[in-house]
C-alpha cells in the first residue's frame, strides 16, 4: 500500500500531475476537490463544509488503507505555517503507516504568474466547478499567498521519501514520470 501526497499552492498542477501519475501507475487519484465540490453547493466554504470534508476524507483513507488496493494519490494545499495542517498530515500518514503502508511526499512549486495562468485551464475548470469564477479564484490565491507559507523551507521535510519539484517549465507528464522513477512506482 502506497500513499502519494502531492502538495503545493493553488494552481501549481497537483491534480493534473496526479491524473498523469494515475495513468502510468496502478494508484488511484483522490484530489482534494473531489469532496469539496460535493459539499460546497450545500454548505459553501463554511466551517461545517470543512469539517465534513475532513471526515469524508478520513473515512476514505481508512477504507483504502485496509483494502487490497495498491494505493492512493492525494492532493492538497499544505500551509506550512499552520500547526493544524502539520497535525492533519501526521494523521493521514498514521492511517496508512498504521496498516503497514508507505507514504511518499511530493511537493510542487511554480512561479506565481505561471500559477495564475494554470488557474484558467480547461482541465482545472472542468474538475473544479468552484474555481470557474476565475477572478474570485485568483483573488483567493493571492490572499492565501499573502497569509500563508505554501511551500516548505529547505530541509523542513525530513521524510525518507520526499521529492520537491519546481514544475514552472515542466509538463505534467514529465513531473509524473519523475515521481514514478524516483519512488519506483
Amino acid at each position: 500500500m502506497k500513499l502519494i501526497l502531492i502538495f503545493g499552492p493553488q494552481a501549481v498542477g497537483k491534480m493534473t500531475v496526479g491524473q498523469k501519475l494515475e495513468e502510468i501507475t496502478d494508484l488511484k487519484l483522490f484530489h482534494n476537490h473531489m469532496i469539496i465540490e460535493l459539499l460546497s453547493p450545500f454548505l459553501g466554504f463554511s466551517p461545517e463544509m470543512w469539517e465534513l470534508s475532513n471526515l469524508f476524507r478520513q473515512k476514505i483513507f481508512e477504507a483504502v488503507s485496509k483494502s487490497d488496493s495498491n494505493g492512493l494519490i492525494f492532493t492538497f494545499v499544505w500551509a506550512f505555517d499552520s500547526k493544524e495542517d502539520w497535525e492533519y498530515v501526521k494523521t493521514v500518514c498514521d492511517i496508512f503507516e498504521g496498516k503497514g503502508g508507505e507514504v511518499y511526499f511530493v511537493e510542487l512549486e511554480a512561479d506565481f504568474n505561471e500559477r495564475i495562468e494554470r488557474n484558467k485551464t480547461p482541465n482545472r475548470l472542468d474538475h473544479k466547478p468552484s474555481k470557474r469564477n476565475v477572478e474570485q479564484s485568483e483573488y483567493r490565491m493571492r490572499i492565501a499567498a499573502e497569509n500563508h507559507r505554501l511551500n516548505s523551507y529547505d530541509d523542513e521535510i525530513t521524510k525518507e521519501h520526499f521529492l520537491k519539484i519546481n514544475n514552472t517549465n515542466l509538463t505534467p507528464e514529465e513531473v509524473a514520470s519523475s515521481i514514478k522513477e524516483k519512488f519506483a512506482l
